[in-house]
């Protein structure tokens, strides 16, 4: 049989991180200024309590029931001035009282719990919208997804077990100690501590190494999670390569890893669960023993001897779920580790401490020897001077990989530049807040990918407050109006994951119509019209165009005759500018534009 216990390094670390995961829970329990948040904490407890008190006296009256109806210790039965019909409504009523003060616990911590839920889903939410570009690359959604998930249900499991259930069962374990040493001898009190001790100690061991079956098990599950939410984003893709049998055998590999690790996980609860009924079962047979000679030496009562069963289903059927409840404890420490360290993952590119808004003025765009990688190791641009004034049109056009939409996401500080700086208006991105520079900024993407909502909603989502009639203007504009009306449920319509549902040409038009909403005085078009046959193309460019009167464009061009009428054209070239000028201008030097140029109308005529 594998090992059962981590080494104690293993051990203190995980205790070391699951305290520190604790203390950052603790403050959605006891949040500063929210008094009404402690108040239900504290009557929540106090009802848990009064649940308790409640539990431990139960059994004497049931104890008094029964020698009441032997007629062993009819005085004792009648205590409380109470034959043995009353008693026996008594024991009824406590345990109904138990049960209720355990519902309005329930009641009275609900909200806190959910208050407490909402907050961290929105804090974690958030923040990860506030990672960097380079952040999200790198990570996989579906990953992302589940780490988020298991960390929130940890949070909800931690609040209400450990308050609740093993709180509670120390408490009630302690109380009922106290009963058993008065009304026995100390000979009861020391067997049922020994079986706790023994039961305690055999389900954290098996446990500790049910935790590690269980971890292995959480990643094959987020592997083959990742896998199938990859393929499913990729469904057109899959489809052209006729490639379902190839994902289906892929996802089947990563499940048939989980259905491994998930047997193991089976076959350790088998094991688990089979000792602790050894333990809880030889701990009763051994007071139940205990209590029957003592009635055979008429030391004590039938009474006597029913109550001591009580007292140990009472004790032993929480102490049933205690393998389940430390191992799920262990994993929501686990999961919720890992989404604090989520939280605690810092952003890349943050806002100063009291950066100010980004005031345009006229959108004067100035880069000034600009040097940036995505890796250390491979530049991407190598000393970019670039200045486009305020009210002009400049088009970045070169070949792929020559840095054209790196220049885009650095306007957009996606990343921060490594060397050199970006300015608007003779403000240094670095120093003004991220979100007045995106509310500057108008993106037209190459490829507009859309939320799985309404037209409507994917169009508004330019500017939430813009009325009706300003979004069927630029529905107008992005020539999209008269598509939408000839759809049976014209703006109502759902555009599918990612806008599955309309064509590429369509799902650009959308983008383009939600930026003309957003109306920004800096524009930035990434290969906005390369989705769209020739004849929308052309019409798009001229509203475009007029888009762009006294505004700032900045047109990211691989199909060259787009830009031909631009303001200045920008030749790129392994992360350098090689050529600048006018389209005839270039055309006349014979250099890489004119190349360019020449090798794409060949292409067009071919």
């Amino acid at each position: 049989m594998p090992r059962l216990a981590k080494t104690d390094a293993n051990f203190s670390d995980a205790k070391v991180q699951g305290w520190a995961v604790i203390r950052h829970v603790i403050p959605y329990l006891w949040p500063e200024g929210q008094a009404w948040v402690k108040y239900r904490v504290v009557f929540a407890l106090a009802a848990l309590l009064m649940a308790k008190l409640i539990a431990v006296t139960t059994p004497i009256f049931y104890k008094q029931a029964v020698d009441a109806l032997a007629g062993e210790t009819l005085d004792a039965g009648t205590v409380l001035g109470l034959g043995a019909i009353g008693l026996t409504l008594a024991y009824g009523l406590a345990r109904l009282m138990n049960v209720g003060f355990q519902q309005l616990r329930n009641v009275i911590f609900t909200k806190v719990g959910q208050r407490a839920l909402r907050r961290l889903a929105l804090e974690t939410f958030t923040h990860i919208h506030h990672l960097s570009m380079r952040y999200h690359i790198s990570r996989k959604t579906g990953g992302l997804s589940r780490v988020i998930e298991r960390g929130v249900k940890g949070v909800d499991f931690l609040l209400r077990f450990v308050l609740f259930s093993i709180g509670p069962l120390v408490l009630e374990l302690l109380m009922i100690s106290v009963i058993l040493f008065f009304f026995f001898d100390i000979g009861y009190l020391a067997v049922i501590a020994g079986t706790v001790a023994l039961y305690v100690l055999f389900t954290f061991r098996v446990t500790e190494w049910r935790v590690r079956i269980r971890k292995e098990m959480n990643d094959q599950d987020t592997d083959a999670n990742q896998k199938a939410i990859d393929s499913l984003l990729n469904f057109e893709t899959v489809k052209y390569f006729g490639a379902e049998t190839w994902e289906a055998d892929r996802y089947d590999g990563a499940m048939a890893n989980y259905e491994k690790a998930a047997i193991r996980t089976n076959y350790t609860l088998a094991f688990l669960n089979f000792g602790q009924s050894c333990l809880i079962t030889g701990g009763l047979v051994i007071v139940m023993v205990m209590a029957a000679r003592g009635v055979q030496a008429g030391a004590l009562t039938v009474g006597d001897f029913v109550m001591v069963n009580a007292y140990m289903i009472q004790i032993m059927m929480p102490l049933n779920m205690l393998g389940s409840v430390y191992r799920d404890i262990r994993q929501a420490l686990i999961d919720m580790g890992d989404m604090f360290d989520l939280l605690g993952q810092p952003p890349e590119v943050q806002d100063k401490p009291g950066a100010p808004d980004l005031v345009v003025s006229g959108g004067h765009v100035v880069l000034q020897d600009v040097h940036f990688g995505y890796d250390a190791e491979r530049p991407i641009l190598k000393g970019i001077d670039l200045d486009v004034p305020p009210g002009q049109t400049v088009a970045i056009v070169g070949s792929s990989g020559s840095g054209k939409s790196t220049i885009g996401r650095l306007l957009f500080r996606f990343y921060d530049v490594g060397d050199g700086a970006l300015l608007i208006d003779g403000q240094n991105l670095r120093d003004v807040t991220q979100s007045s520079l995106h509310a500057q900024i108008g993106v037209v993407p190459q490829d507009a990918v859309l939320f799985n909502d309404t037209i409507h909603y994917n169009i508004a989502y330019g500017r939430p407050d813009a009325s009706e009639d300003e979004i069927i203007a630029a529905a107008k504009a992005a020539k999209i109006h008269d598509f939408v009306m000839r759809l049976p449920e014209g703006y109502q319509t759902t555009v599918g994951e990612r806008g599955l549902k309309l064509s590429g040409g369509e799902k650009q038009r959308v983008g383009i119509a939600r930026t003309l909403l957003k109306n920004p005085p800096i524009l930035l078009l990434d290969e906005a019209t390369s989705a769209l046959d020739t004849d929308t193309e052309m019409e798009i460019q001229a509203e475009l165009k007029a888009m762009g009167e006294g505004r700032t464009v900045i047109t990211i061009a691989h199909r060259l005759s787009t830009i031909a009428d631009a303001d200045r054209i920008i030749v790129l070239e392994d992360g350098l500018i090689v050529e600048e000028g006018r389209h005839q201008a270039l055309l006349a030097e014979n250099g890489r534009y004119a190349h360019l140029w020449n090798r794409q109308s060949e292409d067009e005529v071919a």
